[in-house]
Order: structure tokens, then C-alpha cells, then sequence
């Protein structure tokens, strides 16, 4: 099982080792904008699953929430310590 902290760290590697089939090397490639609009898509289908999906289905979608946020932390140069000091 991941962790916030496992993922941030296999995202990190994906960046910079920069797999040729990585989707995470692709999204960060696309910039600051796509990335953002990922994070504003997932976090839309949070919402709407916590409304009318229940438990399962909303716990999915805040993990795709989490993990296009790290792709962003990465992208934008963010530390787990930097969120962590702001929590």
C-alpha cells in the first residue's frame, strides 16, 4: 500500500529518471496549466462522488486529487516539507 510520502517518491524518481511510457513524466511535460486543470477536474468528481457515490467511489477520486497535486508539487518545485509546514 502507498503512502503520501511513498508516492511523492516515485513521482519524483518518474521526473527524474523520465520513463518513456510514464504518464506522470507526460503530465509534467504538458506544464503548470494542464496539470492545474487536472487538479480542478478531479477535485469537481470528488465533490460530485461524496454527493452521490458513495464511500468507495469518493476515496478513488481523492486518491486521482492527491496524486495530480504531487505531480504539481513536483512541477512547481513543492516539498512534502513545505505542505507539511503549512498543515
Amino acid at each position: 500500500m502507498k503512502t503520501f510520502e511513498s508516492l511523492f517518491e516515485e513521482l519524483q524518481q518518474k521526473a527524474a529518471t523520465k520513463p518513456e511510457d510514464s504518464l506522470t513524466v507526460q503530465e509534467l511535460e504538458k506544464g503548470t496549466h494542464f496539470i492545474g486543470k487536472k487538479i480542478v477536474e478531479e477535485a469537481g468528481e470528488t465533490w460530485i462522488a461524496a454527493e452521490y457515490e458513495g464511500a468507495e467511489r469518493t476515496a478513488e477520486e481523492m486518491s486521482q486529487l492527491i496524486y495530480h497535486l504531487q505531480v504539481m508539487m513536483i512541477d512547481r518545485g513543492i516539498t512534502l516539507e513545505d505542505i507539511y509546514k503549512n498543515l
